[in-house]
């Protein structure tokens, strides 16, 4: 029994000593025929320190050896950008290292690198990120480097934390000095290639803007300088070379520069493919979506600066503009063809970016891959610059269509003015020998007329000094006329249409009135004077002393009535001419006034003209006007006039 459990754990030593190599960290050599090394998975262990508040003694104490995990995913991340995140490597320095060795750091966003180089019984602490200026690195390179000392046959550990607001790539590489100079200048000699590509399409465009003045190629040029901060911004070569002492700007200027990218993108896009007029539905959804990319930058910038690190939002904008050109493409716009093509590169691009950004296994990491989108936007500015020259080919060859059709309908025109000239010419001729016939003729018919104007001038001054005589004679022929109507009117019967030619109007009544009463002079009923001016009421007379108004109808029987004058006027004359036989029936329906106040007035009328016969004041020569005055009124408000007097 004793030797089966021995044999069993002999059995279970062995299997424990043959797997633990299984689950310990991976160790990386490093010798004079390597280049570099990208440390991933097992390589690279990370422990999670959530309050950071974990010592360099803590972490690397035999405590914590067993705390720290192998990274699942090529390279590791920061999957809580709350908590900082404890990293280690291995490195075996090989027997005899002639070449020199550094650490770098790809990722250029990370805020903050704690890198512990071990040195004799502790470690010596060494501060990198992007939180800090430019001027403090040791490598003046768009990467973080930490330069390594050699330890020949030694296995060294080295352990760095990482704190970044932003999503953090940890992709470790360990390179010779050597490999790295080479590596840094060819790759400074693209960015170079890349950059200044850029500048020559945006000089060319310039130019073009300045000949043929169309807005798309200004959009053009703001979506290429755009594209080119964003690379410069998301390469550290914006932070090395344009702001180095400007880590706060550093780390939002990449979200002000896409934004710029998408708005100078939508616009580009409306104006180039001209979707304003070929479709209102797309040109809604590049408004829409040029508002809600706005929206979402303004919050960023006033609610939380972080949002600029969901870069995911670009690819809805890419999405719309992508759609947008295979919808107008769809249409049969020809220019679309490049337009569609270029995007497509740069959507490849970032479904290359987003794969590498969830770190799926297939897609190797390298400097192809890392790269690529910069790629793709380098070929997608030569595609677009493609599409801006075939719209300006088919705008030319529009223009010489319609150059052509122009010099077609000139030349037509020309030829039917050539037509009508050679018609209108011969017309000319024709009217011309006419109108020389009928000039000699109209010229001895104007020697006739002079004659004839001379008789007529003769006869002109006889026929006025005629006219003279006879408007004199007119003029007292419409005295007699007049006199001779009024004499009828006031003796005669007439009817009320001829009565009213004579007395048409309030006016006219008034002014008769006026006549009557004063014939010759004014006297003020009050006080006697003689001077007056006008009154309140048409044709009444004011005393200029007493100031007392007299109206024209006052002391007269038409004193107060409410019967229009013309028709009270009409109905005195009626009675006069009738000697007041004429009944109030007849007198309502001649004047088209009620029977109750034609007698009542008539009645009044009738007494007046019977106490002027008994008084004998009733004469003939004098007409039916000599009813007007009412001697009993005009008594009895003198009367009145005086008591009040007193």
């Amino acid at each position: 029994m004793k030797f089966v459990v021995k044999l069993f754990v002999f059995t279970f030593l062995v299997a424990i000593s043959s797997v633990s190599p299984v689950f310990a960290q991976k160790t990386v050599e490093i010798k004079d025929d390597l280049n570099q090394h990208i440390f991933s998975y097992g390589e690279i262990e990370y422990l999670e320190d959530p309050h950071n508040d974990f010592s360099i003694s803590e972490v690397s104490s035999p405590v914590f050896n067993s705390r720290f995990q192998p990274s699942e995913k090529y390279n590791p991340e920061n999957f809580n950008h709350q908590s900082s995140y404890w990293y280690r490597i291995k490195v075996r320095h090989s027997e005899s290292l002639a070449k020199n060795w550094i650490i770098e750091f790809y990722d250029q966003t990370i805020d903050s690198i704690d890198f512990f180089v071990p040195k004799d019984s502790g470690f010596v602490l060494t501060k990198l990120g992007d939180g800090l200026n430019f001027d403090n690195r040791s490598f003046s390179h768009k990467n973080f480097e930490i330069a390594l000392h050699n330890y020949p046959g030694k296995e060294v550990v080295y352990y760095f934390k990482i704190k970044s607001a932003q999503r953090a790539d940890v992709i470790v590489v360990v390179k010779s000095v050597n490999w790295f100079i080479s590596y840094a200048l060819n790759e400074y000699f693209f960015f170079g290639l890349f950059y200044g590509m850029i500048l020559i399409f945006c000089f060319y465009n310039l130019l073009m803007f300045f000949a043929v003045r169309e807005s798309h190629y200004l959009y053009y040029i703001g979506y290429m300088l755009s594209i080119g901060l964003y690379e410069m911004c998301a390469d550290g070569i914006a932070y090395q070379f344009l702001w180095p002492n400007m880590p706060n700007w550093n780390q939002h200027a990449i979200g002000y520069s896409m934004y710029v990218v998408a708005v100078s993108a939508l616009l580009f896009t409306r104006d180039l493919l001209n979707v304003r007029d070929r479709s209102k539905k797309l040109d809604n959804l590049l408004l829409g979506m040029l508002g809600a990319r706005t929206i979402f930058f303004l919050a960023c910038i006033f609610i939380n600066s972080n949002w600029f690190n969901y870069k995911v939002v670009e690819f809805f904008t890419l999405a719309v503009v992508f759609y947008v050109g295979i919808s107008i493409r769809l249409q049969g716009y020809r220019p679309a063809r490049f337009y569609v093509l270029g995007y497509s590169f740069l959507f490849l691009g970032f479904i290359v970016k987003i794969l590498i950004h969830f770190n799926v296994s297939w897609i190797p990491f390298g400097p192809v891959t890392h790269y690529f989108l910069s790629f793709c936007f380098l070929v997608e500015m030569i595609c677009l610059s493609f599409a801006i020259g075939d719209k300006v080919r088919m705008l030319n060859k529009e223009m010489h269509l319609a150059q052509e059709e122009t010099i077609n309908q000139l030349t037509i025109n020309q030829q039917l003015k050539d037509e009508l000239n050679n018609e209108l010419e011969s017309k000319v001729e024709q009217k011309t020998h006419q109108l020389i016939e009928k000039s000699e003729f109209i010229e001895k018919q104007n020697i006739e007329l002079l004659a004839a104007n001379e008789k007529l001038h003769v006869q002109a001054e006889e026929i006025a000094r005629i006219n003279k005589l006879l408007e004199s004679d007119n003029v007292a022929l419409k005295t007699d006329v007049a006199k001779v109507t009024e004499a009828r009117i006031m003796s005669k019967d007439v009817d009320f249409e001829e009565f009213s030619k004579m007395y048409p109007d309030k006016e006219s009544c008034f002014r008769f009135l006026a006549e009557v009463k004063w014939p010759e002079s004014y006297v003020c009923r009050r006080c006697g004077h003689t001077h007056h001016c006008n009154g309140h009421s048409p044709y009444s007379r004011r005393c200029t002393k007493c100031s007392y108004d007299e109206s024209v109808t006052a002391y007269t029987i038409l004193q107060n009535t409410r019967i229009d004058i013309t028709k009270a006027f009409y109905m005195i004359f009626l009675i006069y001419s009738s000697k007041g036989k004429i009944s109030s029936h007849k007198l309502s329906e001649i004047l088209d006034i009620r029977q109750s106040t034609c007698w009542a007035y008539s009645s009044k009328i009738k007494k007046v003209m019977k106490e002027k016969k008994k008084a004998g004041t009733l004469h003939e020569s004098d007409g039916w006007s000599t009813l007007i005055m009412d001697e009993e009124l005009e008594f009895s408000q003198a009367a009145s006039i005086e008591v009040a007097e007193v």
